[in-house]
């Protein structure tokens, strides 16, 4: 880089930034180390915003006949050093595609955004047309590819156009296709799974296993999705996940490159601050990873500290595991928003069918999309590799806590703040008011997991309340959570920071028992006299706190009531 670099976000085509000289990183190497490990199909698995457009961009620029006699992109980058490789530029018919935009509420949505981008690919290459080259029959049917065409059509649709460039090149022909998992994250969401299952299956076989056409095939996504799910039978098929040293250092930034990168732009003195916040991304053995897009806006914004890769779209799949989770996973999360680790047994392999049901396949999934970083493993012939894991950098913990705040957030978000400052106040009626709105409103996103048990709906609730109240009063209180043997026995702890102006909190949450109890007020009556006979308060006196600054609170739920009362 010459001079302070001239960094444009979301510039994804890797012709027009190196032709408008705009910021870039030298991440050519991977065409080299790609093009000599030789795997047939090779599926590599990112985080959003880590350059894998950029650099199948790149990779069709290098290697697509389209690009002949382009050797200008890449004479001032690494692979242009080697003769074979220079010889090799501009020599192979490509075909790149991106399933980035086929994001649908319902399956037949879905199904014509496919058909477009393969029709979209047709209506490229109409070239093929002339002379020739192909049957009526071929004629016919390439005349039929359309946005919107029968979905059996476009399971074969890829492996036919192959078949009519090899002819036409005489040469095999390379295929990339970019994002190959965000249809399927969608289908997960919007309930339409085993039927965008069946179509991936069909049209990754097709495509990329039963096809003598294709020379190479490359793909990228955010996540491995289980071979058993749109893979079956794919035994050529390559697997690079985060967990691999392959490829490690060809997606994000490696330290050495952004501290060069922020030296170029004058803001060499940000280093150490810059680490904090963007640090942590791990691939195979290889550390200190950094997430292009955060470093690209830090520099664009002249050094300014925000969220930027977490601020960008994605989000919505963690969010809804993490809010409509067991009380296992926000007890967990409770431990990473402190800056804590946690053990797990994880598999790669994505399955979204468990996603509902299985803490692990959560984090499993938490891992690849870079919310988590592996710390530590180990592994024994007799269990499974046990990972210790936490959140990744300062950004992501920023992140969390904003989604945290966003469950209480829109008409509740008022009465949420309002019921801290009536905790805070020791308002019982006040709480009262704020908290049954805030039950209301919140008890369906905390239990809309498939399955969910209604007796789940209050632990669930009560666990993002934990959250949130972590959230809102970082600083002020820590909070810990006692949990030992069911939702009727926790409660929750809040001990001030500063010990002479504020009180310490003890809050007890039962479930009313309408055989046992006969009102709301008598579930209140047991949760507090719960805390006295397993005497909570004991730390806290031990600690010095004189009984008169300690609050005792119990919350009784029936349904969507909540009735608090105080000790």
């Amino acid at each position: 880089m010459d001079g302070r670099p001239v960094v444009n976000l979301g510039v994804q085509r890797f012709d027009k930034l190196i032709e408008e000289k705009k910021f870039y990183v030298d991440k050519t190497e991977f065409i080299k180390e790609w093009w000599e490990y030789g795997s047939e199909v090779t599926l590599i698995t990112r985080p959003r915003r880590f350059g894998k457009t950029l650099n199948m961009s790149m990779t069709e620029c290098f290697f697509s006949n389209k690009y002949a006699d382009r050797g200008d992109l890449f004479e001032n980058l690494s692979i242009w050093k080697e003769e074979k490789y220079r010889r090799l530029q501009g020599t192979f018919p490509v075909i790149f595609l991106s399933f980035a935009n086929v994001k649908a509420a319902e399956y037949k949505e879905m199904c014509y955004r496919i058909t477009k981008v393969i029709a979209d690919l047709y209506e490229q290459s109409r070239y093929l047309l002339e002379g020739e080259l192909l049957s009526k029959n071929e004629r016919e049917y390439y005349e039929s590819i359309k946005p919107g065409m029968e979905i059996t059509m476009a399971v074969d649709a890829i492996h036919s156009m192959t078949n009519f460039m090899q002819r036409y090149y005489g040469k095999e022909v390379i295929v990339i296709l970019d994002e190959y998992d965000t249809p399927m994250q969608e289908a997960w969401l919007s309930g339409y799974w085993d039927d965008a299952v069946r179509f991936f299956s069909g049209l990754f076989n097709s495509t990329f296993k039963t096809n003598p056409y294709l020379c190479r095939g490359l793909i990228t996504g955010i996540t491995r999705v289980a071979r058993e799910s749109i893979f079956s039978g794919m035994n050529n098929l390559e697997v690079i996940t985060t967990t691999s040293d392959e490829y490690a250092l060809s997606f994000g930034f490696s330290e050495e490159e952004v501290f060069a990168a922020l030296e170029a732009a004058g803001l060499g003195s940000e280093k150490e601050h810059v680490k904090k916040w963007y640090d942590g991304f791990t691939f195979g053995t290889h550390t200190d990873i950094y997430n292009p897009w955060s470093i690209a806006s830090f520099i664009r914004k002249n050094g300014k500290y925000d969220t930027y890769w977490s601020n960008t779209s994605g989000n919505g799949l963690v969010n809804s595991l993490i809010q409509s989770g067991s009380p296992d996973i926000k007890q967990t999360m409770e431990e990473l928003l402190k800056g804590n680790s946690f053990e797990a047994a994880l598999d790669e392999q994505i399955i979204f069918n468990e996603l509902d049901d299985n803490a692990n396949a959560v984090w499993s999934l938490l891992l690849a999309t870079g919310y988590l970083k592996i710390i530590k493993f180990e592994e024994s012939e007799e269990e499974d590799v046990r990972y210790t894991i936490t959140l990744t950098n300062h950004e992501v913990k920023r992140m969390f806590r904003k989604m945290v705040r966003d469950w209480f957030g829109g008409s509740t978000e008022a009465s949420y703040n309002n019921f801290i400052k009536a905790l805070l106040l020791n308002d019982v009626e006040a709480m009262n008011e704020y908290m049954n709105k805030v039950a209301l409103r919140s008890f369906s996103s905390f239990d809309i997991a498939g399955g969910t048990a209604d007796d789940d709906a209050p632990e669930r609730f009560y666990h993002g309340f934990v959250l949130g109240l972590m959230v809102e009063l970082s600083g002020r209180y820590t909070i810990t959570s006692n949990r030992e043997s069911g939702f009727g026995r926790y409660d929750v702890m809040l001990v001030p920071t500063d010990r002479g102006k504020d009180c310490a909190y003890i809050i007890e949450f039962k479930v009313h028992k309408p055989n046992r109890e006969k009102d709301l007020a008598e579930t209140v009556s047991n949760a507090l006299l719960q805390i006295e006979e397993k005497q909570y308060g004991t730390q806290l006196a031990a600690d010095g706190f004189e009984p008169e600054r300690v609050k005792k609170y119990g919350f009784a739920f029936q349904g969507k009531n909540v009735l608090i009362g105080k000790g």
